[in-house]
């Protein structure tokens, strides 16, 4: 984890670059999916949540589904953006930077997931040696160890690989992939998906995300291995997205590349799901081409409301988030995590801070407990943006 502020020279020197140069539109799409990234996986009550602000169970698509594949699609962009000052070309330095990150980034998800599973040992009554060494169940992947994969496996390809190559490559991905899914009962949630086969011999189930369908609980990761070959391609459909619009500074050339490749893109998901179903559990092929439609076309319209028509008031907000964006989703996971470890004293007994403040304030104040789990997540997302606007406000830009 690196730290910038303005006060260096070589910030500075970025700094002094006219801000027209810089399309805002880019950090608005990438706070929006911080920011909902947080919202969702901070209810006050699993039990209780709108139906947009939840995953589909199986098949389909809400707009919770729509966060993380949009912020790949936008790490796309953002790794075209990064490598294009290297020329694209496989130099020591470049592949060293890559890894480097890589690392950083799969490792902070670990670490997250170990703190997790250290306090939940802690309340349980673990002493706290064998609390830090339950090696043996910790969940190896993750939001944080997708995005590092995807991210060093997209950046390589693209040093490596002829940029007019890519569209194949990425086609030749989804076919592969899908073939694998038809052949392997890979729409299926059952211990006889592929999917899950390959998570329980590689991994191991004491590693394994736990999910629940229709009354059946199995060890299904939504961020297993085979699901991540899709998830690369995704990276790389962004990375293309970046190339159009870094290859062009008309932000009208950018706006019509983008709605074009988005509509179809879009179009083409929603038409195959007939005979693929759009699933965000198993990353579909479906799923890839109709959320990276989706997001295209998505900063397409933020590009023609701020950069274009200058509307820039509103986005402040979620520039905060844009421009910090994996070290405020580190934060607020960590913080989640302490807030359901703390304990506070209620009569005779006790509860975690997070449960006090929902049940306790928020539920009486709302008189709904929906409604009180929504406020507790905005709240949650409005104490990470008030960290996050101060480092905004002091020019420190966090790099992970």
């Amino acid at each position: 984890m690196k730290t910038k502020t303005a006060k260096d020279s070589i910030t500075t020197a970025a700094a002094e670059k006219p801000k027209s140069k810089r399309l805002l539109a880019l950090d608005i799409l990438r706070g929006i999916t911080i920011a909902g990234m947080i919202l969702v996986n901070n209810p006050g009550s699993w039990g209780h949540i709108y139906a947009p602000l939840e995953h589909a169970s199986w098949n389909g698509l809400t707009p919770t589904d729509l966060v993380f594949p949009f912020f790949m699609f936008i790490m796309g962009v953002s790794t075209y953006i990064s490598l294009r000052k290297y020329e694209f070309k496989p130099t020591l330095p470049t592949i060293g930077k890559i890894l480097r990150r890589t690392v950083v980034i799969f490792f902070i998800g670990l670490a997250i997931a170990w703190l997790g599973l250290f306090l939940r040992g802690i309340n349980s009554g673990l002493a706290v040696l064998e609390a830090a060494t339950q090696f043996d169940t910790i969940r190896i992947l993750g939001v944080m160890p997708r995005l590092a994969i995807c991210y060093c496996a997209a950046s390589l390809i693209a040093i490596t690989l002829r940029h007019n190559w890519l569209p194949a490559f990425v086609g030749a991905l989804l076919v592969v992939y899908a073939i694998i899914l038809l052949t392997g009962n890979g729409f299926a949630f059952a211990d006889t998906n592929i999917i899950s086969i390959v998570d329980h011999k590689v991994l191991g189930p004491n590693h394994m995300y736990a999910d629940t369908i229709d009354g059946v609980r199995l060890k299904f990761d939504p961020e297993g291995l085979l699901s991540t070959l899709p998830s690369i391609a995704h990276v790389l459909i962004g990375f293309l997205m970046g190339k159009a619009i870094m290859g062009t500074k008309d932000n009208n050339i950018r706006i019509q590349d983008l709605f074009i490749v988005g509509t179809i893109l879009t179009f083409s998901g929603f038409l195959l799901d007939f005979g693929m179903p759009i699933n965000k559990k198993i990353w579909s092929p479906t799923f890839v081409l109709t959320t990276c439609g989706l997001a295209s076309s998505f900063l397409a319209l933020l590009i023609w409301i701020i950069d274009i028509k200058g509307k820039k008031k509103w986005c402040r907000f979620f520039e905060v988030f844009g421009v910090n964006p994996l070290f405020l989703y580190v934060l607020g996971a960590v913080l989640s995590i302490l807030i359901g470890f703390i304990k506070v004293p209620v009569g005779e007994g006790s509860m975690s801070l997070k449960g006090y403040i929902y049940s306790e304030l928020l539920v009486p104040l709302c008189g709904d407990d929906t409604l009180a789990s929504l406020c507790f997540a905005i709240s949650f997302v409005l104490v990470n943006w008030i960290i996050g606007y101060a480092l905004y406000k002091k020019k420190i830009y966090i790099k992970i």
